[in-house]
């Protein structure tokens, strides 16, 4: 039938492999954080970054369910391919639109977003027809999706000030439901063992978001030193922008990511492993990529001066990606704490921070700090890892 033939087959040859596709259809979302990251440099307020925060949720939310369907769905077939590019479009219209987002644009925002929720979902009703678990589950799904999306498009149409509330409430709704295995009145809820993804995909597909959130800060960081005069400062700041750039890989990359892809790919419920490690711990460890890359604009441009907001920023990135990566690696191969290297790190940008406050130091300064902080973590991990 042809639900049946829209449908991944997992035969064991490449059934996990990540389609181009996929990967095109990824590139609509650095357009994605670009917008997000050039907005928070633009409105370095406690407003700014509120509206920051909640728009990363969304755009991160849109990609991670997106991932999930494709890992059940075949993007080879004509109708899934066709479905993809018309969620491109829509997540290509919402992101021109997250500049203006709470001003003149916020009805495309909410309406394209929730259309591309409730529409995504419908398209699985069609290609899980003949199984009767999975249907079940996104007929679930779907009306979890409907609530949230009235909330969408009621702040999509709502006053600014009121835009907030009525999107964090749609947040909300989204965020909790799959903890609440999407429960609904009368047809129940959804157990992870009958979420049976392909734990290896899933682990891909997330691994390469962090590389688009690291190729969007490392693209921000030599945009920004190729407008500036040359200097021996301006130089040394670039270098250790670069420098934790790569630290940041190091960390993800050189053993997590890769333990928590066997672990996933060898459990026998990992629905209930990607909800956790994937759906939202993963989340911070985006999201400080992206304040890094506001950071180091920042340090670039002002080396010698920071507000309040900009130290924030400069110390906040490093922390937040470093908590995300010690929770990601402690649930997803069963630590009995998080790494003592991602600790320790995070109580020196802590110690680090009230230095910065109290003695004033300047943003390079700071700079310089965080990055050897990152690489000593890095280092640390890597040598105890190692010697194991």
């Amino acid at each position: 039938m042809i639900a049946i033939d829209w449908m991944r087959q997992r035969d064991g040859h490449d059934s996990s492999k990540v389609t181009m596709v996929e990967l095109f259809f990824d590139l609509i979302f650095v357009f994605a954080v670009t917008q997000l990251s050039h907005g928070l440099i633009e409105n370095q307020t406690l407003e700014g970054g509120l509206h920051t925060v909640l728009l990363f949720m969304a755009v991160w939310w849109l990609w991670i369910f997106t991932s999930w369907i494709t890992n059940w769905l075949n993007p080879e077939t004509l109708a899934v391919r066709l479905m993809l590019f018309a969620l491109m479009l829509g997540g290509l219209l919402m992101s021109a639109s997250i500049p203006e987002a709470f001003g003149a644009k916020g009805w495309i925002v909410g309406s394209v977003f929730a259309a591309m929720q409730v529409g995504r979902t419908l398209f699985m009703l069609l290609a899980t027809r003949t199984q009767p678990r999975l249907l079940r589950n996104f007929q679930r799904i779907l009306i979890w999706l409907c609530a949230s999306g009235l909330c969408w498009i009621a702040g999509g149409f709502a006053q600014p000030e009121l835009r907030v509330a009525w999107w964090l409430a749609a947040l909300a709704i989204e965020y909790v439901s799959p903890f609440a295995r999407f429960w609904v009145p009368g047809l129940g809820r959804s157990q992870t063992s009958d979420w049976n993804i392909d734990g290896a995909h899933m682990a891909e597909r997330c691994m390469l978001f962090v590389i688009i959130a690291l190729g969007e800060s490392i693209l921000v960081t030599g945009a920004t030193f190729a407008k500036l005069p040359p200097s021996a400062s301006t130089l040394s700041v670039f270098v250790a922008c670069f420098v934790g750039s790569l630290a940041m890989w190091w960390v993800y990359f050189d053993s997590g990511a890769e333990r928590a892809t066997h672990r996933i790919t060898h459990s026998e419920d990992p629905g209930r492993i990607a909800r956790l490690s994937y759906n939202y711990l993963h989340l911070p460890i985006i999201f400080g990529i992206i304040v890094c890359a506001v950071a180091d604009e920042i340090v670039l441009l002002h080396p010698d001066h920071a507000d309040t907001f900009g130290i924030a920023v400069i110390m906040g990135g490093p922390a937040i990606y470093l908590l995300g990566n010690a929770l990601f690696k402690w649930v997803s191969n069963d630590r009995a704490l998080p790494p003592l290297s991602h600790l320790a790190g995070l109580l020196l940008l802590g110690i680090a921070t009230v230095l910065a406050i109290t003695q004033h130091y300047r943003p390079m300064n700071l700079s310089f700090i965080t990055t050897g902080i990152m690489v000593l973590v890095a280092i640390w991990e890597s040598r105890a890892l190692r010697r194991k």
